[in-house]
């Protein structure tokens, strides 16, 4: 492309590089944008010359990052131009200046499908490049059926066909429908026999979109596809420019590799042989060397090959093989091959049997958590974290615990979440896990969180004989002159608690006990000073006879703390205080803490997430992850309440329950549930649990069941009936009950109502999906985005989301796709536009399919009256006359005489008619009863004042 003929071109680039500041090339490109949009007002007075050197130079402005808003038909007028120059601009200026959605691009369809049928190459590989790079729904519908015939045309030269497929490609991701699974299978059989290497590979890129999507029509392309390993491994007829530093055509290996990930198994005995043996020559011919290019392309090529081994279960010899690898490169020295050494090394201990044969590698691996790069020893903690059990558990801990002390900041927290982890799960003795727990506090405090000195505080209470030697060791740390303050935190819960139980040792007399904790409370913050005054309460109840000087020390501090700002240390101060004067009775008060119900780890659940997140299980459940859809698909976007099935450690005495899950655990006890809320309610549960650790702790109590509500949501009704309650008067539309064993988590009536008063949050929850809503409104307009995320491992079949309005709203949601992948997220546009005033709501009619279940909620859409509103500001003197002006019934549903101590309130409502209406609020008060109000609305509109 040479721009060396245009004078004026070159100038305009040389005057904005010499530009010496911002300002000045502000003002240079705002002239030169005048000029254009002057010469462009007299179009006709233009030559192609002309037209050419102001399009270059509107793109060049806009590769500086300014705003074009103009010349987009002079550039796309380009295009239709019979000679390649000005049609090469129109083509690459339209493809850079405007993108799918912009409304101009209708108007080049039909020259585009001229180019792209007509006899000119070069004119055909233009418009591929340009509708390849826009992409589209409307190109997909119109060009794609001429695209395909490029691409299976034997009369076209491979360049066409290679860019054809690349188009195409990019088409399907924009819209699926363009290709017919039932006709494209043998056609894509065909086209895996092309000998040209460049559309061999464009032709593979398009094979990986389309089996992403479904494999099941294309088992007929797993043969060729071995074959052409085949070929490439035994480097058979491989054009010397498809050869990369000796490698034959490496990114086809790789493309043809992930296609066949996507099989579930090769069922052949004869294609399964062979691609093994391939699969054999490729680990046994891949070493490192100093190149670096080579190595990068023979290891992408070596790690896809044991991505595809595991994926197909091989035998164990060579999957020894593979760990024999993986262990020889997280030794060299290159950081790239370690990492993803380490990374693979991780995915392997997916594969059954394997676990023992990569802990021969413990050693290299602890070598790595001391790598100078940061991602490496990311790498390597995972890994360690991955491999260890019950055999090497202390080895790795002990190792964990020594590298902490020099870890970067960075890491630090997710390497005491993993030491707390693994030693919860593999603890040979109790008395172990408290010593590597308050070592892990000692060492690395700020990045230990709240849950694990909760979970040692539950190990401790529900087991007696390890209460003496937690209170031993807790007094230990507390004669350190500095400590940090979740050690003070578990101290001095644990010695409040058992602190009685060291009472005949030296130095752990209630006084001296006092004594220690009460020196570390000027250092400590508010939340921690509430658990020390109720370990003071505690020391002070164990001492019979009661001290007098240790009681009158206990209860200045608790005088001190009665005139405290904080409302929780003033309270728990003048209760304590309160309590301590009742003698005896103070006993049966502050009584040890009861043992915990039986709960699900919180920790060893975020272990089990952590593995999953690590290893990822294989390949092919990756990409599945990544198959495209119509909607924008977020992958990797767990939702962070999202419920687990977790299995039990050995130190699993305790289960700290899910919050999420509470309502699943009610249901197997035989709950019924009403659309999320409980129609039956054990006697046990409905009653507040006497939650003492919670009362104990304040705001960092451990978590604990939720209180279940006992009330039940009434269904709403039609208007003709009547409004039943105050939450169905804002949403009057009929929802059937769908009978399901899935039950939604938390109450949709409460989440709807709160939706009705704020423009984000979550509408629907249950164990497998979350429904999120974010919306925003503009007089009569509204635009949500319905986030739907899979909650599971699995994927989401058969989704369905159709919106159900009322006759005064249209609505308009996008397609949603069929499948959401694991853990993926996907975002539904919906458009609503209000024609006139109702209390009538639209419904989601959802459904989806996780395994054998099939669920289907109706949901109500917050999109409500007072969406479609907007306040505004006006003055006594503006509000009354507006006011007078609406005398009576059915504009005003109550009238009141002018009061001074009246509020006032207004707002506008906004529905199709272009004429916004006013709405006014009065707000009648009585000076003498602030406790009655009593309010009335006025409108123009009766229909509005009614509703």
């Amino acid at each position: 492309m040479a721009l060396s003929g245009m004078r004026g071109l070159s100038v305009f680039i040389s005057d904005v590089r010499n530009c010496q500041n911002k300002e000045a090339e502000r003002l240079r490109v705002d002239k030169e944008l005048g000029n254009i949009r002057t010469r462009f007002k007299n179009e006709k007075g233009l030559s192609p010359y002309e037209k050419k050197k102001y399009v270059w130079k509107m793109l060049y402005i806009y590769m500086l990052g300014y705003d074009v808003d103009f010349g987009h038909m002079e550039a796309l007028s380009l295009i239709s131009a019979p000679k390649y120059p000005e049609k090469q601009v129109g083509y690459i200026v339209t493809a850079c200046l405007l993108n799918e959605n912009h409304d101009f691009l209708r108007l080049v369809i039909n020259s585009v499908r001229s180019d792209i049928i007509g006899r000119n190459e070069t004119f055909q590989c233009l418009a591929l490049t340009m509708v390849g790079n826009i992409g589209g729904r409307e190109f997909a519908e119109s060009l794609a059926p001429d695209v395909q015939k490029l691409l299976i045309s034997s009369s076209c030269r491979p360049l066409v066909r290679k860019k054809a497929a690349l188009c195409l490609l990019r088409l399907y991701r924009k819209n699926p429908d363009v290709v017919n699974v039932d006709g494209w299978s043998d056609r894509m059989t065909q086209l895996l026999d092309e000998r040209d290497m460049g559309v061999l590979t464009s032709v593979m890129s398009l094979l990986v979109s389309l089996v992403s999507n479904n494999h099941d029509g294309y088992w007929s392309c797993l043969p060729k596809c071995v074959k052409i390993l085949e070929r490439l491994a035994r480097n058979q007829d491989v054009p010397q420019e498809y050869t990369y530093y000796g490698i034959p055509s490496p990114w086809l290996q790789v493309k043809t590799m992930r296609v066949l990930q996507y099989f579930p198994t090769v069922e052949d005995p004869n294609t399964r042989r062979s691609l093994f043996e391939v699969l054999q020559r490729i680990l046994m011919g891949t070493d490192v060397v100093k190149n670096v290019n080579k190595n990068n392309a023979s290891h992408a090529v070596l790690f896809e090959a044991l991505g595809l081994v595991m994926h197909l279960d091989a035998e164990k010899e060579m999957m020894s093989q593979c760990v024999a690898l993986l262990g020889k490169f997280i030794a060299v020295r290159e950081p790239n091959i370690r990492y993803l050494g380490l990374e693979n090394m991780t995915r392997m201990l997916m594969v059954t049997d394997m676990q023992d044969i990569i802990k021969r590698h413990q050693a290299q691996v602890i070598t790595s958590l001391k790598d100078p790069d940061i991602s490496i020893r990311r790498r390597a903690l995972d890994l360690l974290y991955g491999m260890c059990d019950v055999s090497n558990a202390k080895d790795i801990v002990e190792e964990l615990l020594q590298y902490l002390s020099s870890a970067d900041f960075a890491m630090r927290e997710e390497l005491a979440l993993k030491a707390a982890i693994l030693a919860e799960k593999f603890a040979p003795d109790l008395s172990w896990y408290i010593d590597v727990i308050l070592q892990l506090i000692d060492k690395a405090g700020d990045f230990v969180s709240d849950d694990i000195w909760y979970r040692v505080v539950q190990f401790v209470t529900n087991n007696e004989d390890l209460q003496p030697y937690a209170a031993a060791k807790a007094r230990e740390y507390l004669d350190k002159p500095a400590i940090h303050e979740t050690m003070v935190k578990v101290s001095a819960y644990l010695l409040g608690e058992y602190g009685h139980l060291l009472a005949r040792r030296p130095g752990c007399s209630p006084k001296e006990l006092f004594s220690i904790i009460h020196e570390k409370l000027p250092t400590v913050s508010t939340p921690t000073v509430s658990i020390l005054l109720s370990s003071y309460a505690k020391i002070l109840m164990h001492t019979q006879p009661w001290d007098p000087e240790l009681k009158d020390h206990i209860w200045a501090v608790f005088n001190k703390y009665e005139s405290c700002i904080d409302v929780e240390i003033q309270q728990r101060a003048v209760e304590y205080f309160a309590l301590c004067k009742k003698g005896a009775a103070l006993a049966d008060i502050l009584a040890e803490m009861p043992k915990f119900p039986e709960r699900e780890s919180a920790l060893i659940k975020k272990a089990e997430d952590t593995e999953v997140d690590t290893a990822e299980q294989s390949a092919i459940k990756l990409r599945a992850q990544q198959q495209n859809s119509n909607a924008l698909v977020v992958t990797d976007q767990r939702p962070t309440n999202a419920p687990t099935p977790v299995g039990v450690g050995q130190l699993s005495l305790v289960k700290m329950p899910n919050i999420n899950s509470s309502v699943e655990n009610l249901a197997d006890e035989g709950m019924v549930h009403t659309n999320g809320t409980l129609t039956k309610v054990d006697s046990q549960l409905a009653a507040p649990s006497a939650d003492l650790l919670g009362d104990l702790l304040g705001p960092l109590a451990i978590e604990g069941p939720p209180t279940v509500a006992t009330t039940t949501e009434q269904n709403p009704v039609s208007t003709s009936q009547g409004v039943t309650s105050a939450a169905d008067a804002l949403a009057l539309a009929p929802l059937e009950e769908q009978p399901s064993s899935i039950q939604p988590i938390g109450n949709i009536t409460e989440r709807f109502n709160a939706l009705c008063l704020k423009d984000s949050g979550v509408l629907y929850e249950d164990p497998n999906i979350q429904i999120g809503v974010k919306a925003e409104w503009r007089a009569h307009q509204g635009r949500l985005v319905l986030f739907l995320g899979n909650k599971n491992t699995t994927a989401l079949v058969s989704v369905q989301a159709i919106i159900l309005p009322p006759a005064h709203l249209r609505t308009e949601i996008a397609a949603v796709p069929d499948t959401i992948p694991p853990r993926a997220q996907v975002q539904c546009p919906l458009e609503i536009v209000n024609l006139r005033p109702s209390r009538d709501v639209a419904v989601l009619d959802f459904s989806y399919k996780s395994g054998s279940s099939m669920v289907k909620v109706n949901l109500r859409i917050p999109a409500i009256m007072n969406k479609f509103m907007q306040h505004i500001s006006v003055s006594g003197e503006e509000f009354f006359p507006q006011w007078r002006s609406l005398s009576g019934p059915p504009l005003k549903l109550q009238e009141v005489d002018p009061n001074p101590n009246n509020l006032v309130a207004s707002t506008t409502f906004y529905s199709e008619n272009p004429r916004a209406m006013l709405c006014l609020v009065r707000v009648e008060t009585d000076p003498s009863d602030r406790t009655q109000l009593r309010m009335t609305v006025a409108s123009g509109d009766p229909a509005l004042t009614f509703e």
